[in-house]
C-alpha cells in the first residue's frame, strides 16, 4: 500500500520542471495529482508521462495569477473528488536585475505569482482541509528566500515574504493537523534562470520532489515546516 492512497493532490506550475518531478512523485506514492498550468499542450504530455505508467492524474488549465482562475480550479477540484489533501504551491518566476532597472510591471508579476497566488491558493484549500482534519500546503519557495544577492531585490522580496507567510500560517492550522511545508532549493537544473547552475552534479527537479514526499509523508506526529535543498558540490 502507497502511503498516498486515496489522497488528492493539487500542483500549480506543473507543466514542467519542478512542478512535474513533484507531481509524478506524489503520483507513485498513490495520490490522484491534478496538474495545474497555463499551458495546455505542455500539460497534456506531462499528465500523459504519468498515467502512461499506470498512476493517477489529470490536468487543468488555469492561470494562477489570477485570483478567480486559481480560486475555481481548487473548488472544482475538491467538488470532483470530494475532498483536497495535498497542495503544492510550486508555480513562480523571476526577474533579475538591480532595482533601479526593475519595472513597477515586473515587480508586480513576482508578486502576483510568487506570493499573492500563494495567499490566494492556501485560503481557498483550506476549508476542505479544516474539514477533512487533514492536510498538507507545500511551498516551493527558494534559498532567495533567505539569502540576498545582486539584482534579487524584486525576486527576493517575495520569496522572503513567502517564508513569514508560510511560517505564520503553520503556527494557525496545525491545530486541524495540517502542515504547513515550505521547500527551499538552492540551483536546480532547470531553465527557470540563466543563473541557475547546471549538470549532473547540480540538485535536479526529482531530487526537490523527494523532499516533498518526504515531508508529506511522514509521521502525522511531525512536522517538517522547512527544508533547504541544495547541491552537495556543486
Amino acid at each position: 500500500m502507497n502511503k498516498l492512497d486515496g489522497r488528492v493532490a493539487l500542483v500549480t506550475g506543473a507543466s514542467k520542471g519542478i512542478g512535474k518531478a513533484v507531481a509524478e512523485a506524489l503520483a507513485k506514492e498513490g495520490a490522484h495529482v491534478v496538474l495545474v498550468a497555463r499551458s495546455r499542450e505542455q500539460l497534456s504530455v506531462a499528465a500523459a508521462s504519468i498515467t502512461n505508467k499506470g498512476l493517477n492524474a489529470t490536468f487543468e488549465v488555469a492561470d494562477v495569477a489570477n485570483s478567480n482562475q486559481l480560486e475555481n480550479v481548487i473548488l472544482s477540484t475538491a467538488a470532483k473528488f470530494g475532498r483536497l489533501d495535498i497542495l503544492v504551491n510550486n508555480a513562480g518566476l523571476g526577474h533579475f536585475k538591480p532595482a533601479s532597472e526593475l519595472s513597477l510591471q515586473e515587480f508586480d508579476e513576482m508578486w502576483n505569482l510568487n506570493m499573492r497566488a500563494v495567499f490566494v491558493g492556501s485560503k481557498a484549500a483550506l476549508p476542505h482541509m479544516t474539514r477533512q482534519k487533514w492536510g498538507a500546503i507545500v511551498n516551493i519557495c527558494s534559498l532567495a528566500g533567505k539569502n540576498s544577492f545582486k539584482g534579487g531585490t524584486g525576486y527576493c522580496a517575495t520569496k522572503w515574504a513567502l517564508r513569514g507567510f508560510a511560517s505564520s500560517l503553520m503556527l494557525e492550522v496545525r491545530e486541524h493537523n495540517i502542515r504547513v511545508v515550505t521547500i527551499f532549493p538552492g540551483s536546480v537544473d532547470t531553465g527557470f534562470s540563466s543563473m541557475n547552475k547546471r549538470g549532473e552534479t547540480i540538485t535536479q527537479p526529482e531530487d526537490v520532489a523527494s523532499a516533498v514526499v518526504f515531508a508529506v509523508t511522514s509521521p502525522e506526529r511531525t512536522m517538517f515546516s522547512e527544508i533547504d535543498v541544495r547541491p552537495t558540490n556543486p
